[in-house]
């Protein structure tokens, strides 16, 4: 089956009883038995509430479906299912070999949190061949962390070489896969060890919860991450997991819309004088655009575009003369979003230079002529 069919057939497959399409919210700690002699038995279920319950169980079997699996770990946030894979994987001593255009959180995590563990991070930079990145491995290199498209400005990354390299030389890869949702690219099918996501984004779809996944290529991959988060005791609540897997079966239907949407968008914004560079995959255009068409299924609503020599107080009115994009952090709801990025810069080893101020856009679910002119009008503070 596609994507699109096996997530919904997994909600009308015919049961023993007669059941609701969608499972219930089960809020409960404590799990009752009939015996004593059951209280330690997995092989009946969960033994106790954190294990997750019904939906949690449903999702998770929907979310191994779609990255092709072995198993997937639910997380309380992206942020989570990162921190998490990445210390299931390390020991004190170990080395992280990180794209230098990675989440500013996970960078902060690497260099903050596990650096207090005895783990060292390096950062490559985001188109660096597998040749290059190959040259860098020492005896201490532990993980190759990759994220594709990188944060704010995009590039994509040969994964399938990176984690062919990774593999021969014995290390673990791991690939944050938010952009693509784990529909429009499959980490684990290129070679990955792990593919993680911010479910918060297009999984739920409504920016209204929050969540992760980390999905595992192997059957001791998937224990070193489970027995991680037994250990740190991480949850996500049933209510959480239930409106993450409502939004799953209709993620194909919306992020195809969010990617048309965004493409019209995207070659508008680079016909526009004011624009001097967008970052987008999908555009002809695009450095990385052989790469995409070859390793990607289509593209999503998320891009970045560099305003003509415009300083920080310019970006800000531009931002500020938006009517149909709201200002706010996240991204994959329905809704178009817009921020202004240049602080994400500002952490890399390695910053490039793009001679101008670097917004972000969401391209939500509305119209397209609509979203055009809200942006027209807000680059219309730039011709004055």
């Amino acid at each position: 089956m596609q994507d699109r069919t096996r997530l919904i057939a997994g909600a009308t497959a015919r049961p023993e009883r007669r059941r609701a399409v969608n499972p219930s919210v089960t809020r409960a700690t404590t799990l009752i038995n009939a015996r004593a002699a059951d209280l330690r038995d997995e092989s009946l279920g969960p033994v106790y509430g954190i294990d997750g319950v019904e939906v949690h169980q449903e999702l998770r079997r929907a979310l191994a479906g779609l990255e092709g699996a072995h198993a997937v770990s639910l997380a309380p946030t992206g942020l989570a299912a990162v921190t998490v894979a990445l210390l299931a994987m390390v020991r004190p001593g170990d080395e992280v070999l990180a794209t230098d255009a990675c989440y500013g959180p996970t960078r902060r995590f690497l260099d903050r949190r596990l650096s207090r563990l005895g783990v060292t991070t390096r950062y490559y930079a985001p188109r660096a061949t597998a040749d290059d990145v190959a040259a860098l491995i020492t005896d201490k290199t532990r993980v190759l962390f990759m994220e594709s498209p990188g944060t704010a400005t995009f590039e994509i990354q040969d994964v399938p070489a990176l984690c062919a390299i990774a593999r021969e030389r014995g290390l673990v890869s791991i690939v944050d896969n938010t952009w693509a949702a784990g529909l429009l690219f499959k980490p684990l099918s290129h070679g990955a060890d792990l593919s993680l996501q911010a479910l918060s984004k297009y999984v739920s779809g409504h920016s209204d919860v929050f969540g992760g996944s980390i999905a595992c290529g192997s059957a001791s991959v998937a224990r070193a991450v489970a027995t991680t988060i037994e250990d740190l005791g991480l949850f996500v609540s049933p209510d959480d997991a239930w409106l993450m897997l409502r939004g799953l079966r209709t993620l194909p239907v919306r992020i195809a819309e969010h990617g048309r949407s965004a493409l019209a968008v995207a070659a508008w914004l680079e016909s526009q004088l004011e624009v001097a560079k967008v970052f987008y995959p999908p555009l002809p255009s695009s450095p990385d655009h052989e790469l995409w068409r070859r390793d990607f299924s289509g593209g999503s609503g998320l891009m970045g575009l560099v305003l003509k020599d415009a300083t920080a107080p310019q970006a800000e009115a531009f931002l500020d003369a938006l009517r149909l994009f709201g200002i706010g952090f996240s991204w994959g709801g329905f809704e178009s979003l817009a921020t202004y990025e240049d602080a994400q810069l500002a952490v890399r080893s390695d910053p490039p230079r793009l001679g101008g101020a670097l917004v972000r856009l969401h391209v939500g679910l509305e119209v397209v002529a609509d979203l055009i002119a809200d942006l027209d009008q807000g680059l219309a503070t730039l011709r004055r």
